[in-house]
């Protein structure tokens, strides 16, 4: 029988999630209200934003252990404050009505009851993509964005070019991350049986690809099988996965 790995600790998560989070909010204020654009800035400006889109899909992967309490294991309340939290800096995202779709996804993974799947077309990416965005996205958080827009310009005197290409663009780009490596390369329709019940693959990246592509949430069969671990065991239960049985 195949060992099984040994409960995960806390701490590890907790300092990936700070790194990322304060990471994140400490390129956000200078990028929006401190950098000046120009010309000669705008290699730099295109590291940023790579950055930004990398940083915000970690924070929501982040968000996502918090809904399964693998951030913060035996501690509920913590995992939904931390989680809002994210989900409010992220776009005004509701955490407990996030929560409750993702968990109908693990109930009910590809099929015409899973609010991730596109079970009318279940290879084209852009109606899926467009149906996955618009379950998530509504008028709350359009309204929510556009206030907080006004705040930046009207108070804090941000600068409307600085808003679009450090907040608005690398948010909507990491959306697109998240969804193509996270959901749609995983639970598509492509000729091939999947391994089991989940209808889930996993992309078979190397670990800094798998990281910086999707923060090892495309080692996506390992996650449904095994849920409760925090994403940065994906790769220890991708690798005991690969192993042949004893």
């Amino acid at each position: 029988m195949r060992a099984e790995l040994p409960k995960a600790k806390t701490w590890p998560g907790l300092i990936l999630a700070a790194g990322i989070v304060f990471g994140w909010l400490a390129l956000f204020i200078y990028s929006v209200f401190f950098f000046n654009l120009s010309a000669a800035s705008a290699p730099l400006a295109a590291g940023i934003i790579l950055s930004l889109i990398v940083l915000y899909a970690g924070m929501f992967i982040v968000a996502h252990d918090t809904m399964h309490g693998s951030f913060l294991p035996g501690a509920p309340k913590l995992n939904a404050f931390i989680g809002q939290f994210i989900l409010t800096i992220y776009a005004g995202f509701n955490w407990r009505e996030m929560r409750a779709a993702h968990h109908q996804h693990h109930d009910t993974p590809g099929t015409a009851d899973d609010p991730d799947y596109n079970a009318g077309n279940p290879n084209a990416f852009v109606p899926w993509y467009f149906k996955w965005f618009t379950t998530y996205f509504g008028l709350r958080q359009f309204a929510f964005l556009f206030v907080v827009n006004l705040v930046f310009m009207l108070v804090l005197k941000a600068d409307l070019a600085n808003i679009l290409l450090f907040w608005a663009l690398p948010a909507m780009l990491s959306s697109l991350q998240l969804f193509y490596f996270g959901t749609y390369l995983p639970h598509r329709d492509n000729g091939t049986p999947f391994p089991d019940h989940h209808n889930a693959r996993t992309n078979d990246y190397p670990w800094l690809v798998s990281l910086l592509t999707c923060f090892h949430f495309g080692y996506h069969h390992e996650h449904h099988l095994f849920p409760h671990e925090p994403w940065w065991r994906l790769p220890k239960r991708r690798k005991m996965r690969q192993k042949p049985a004893k």
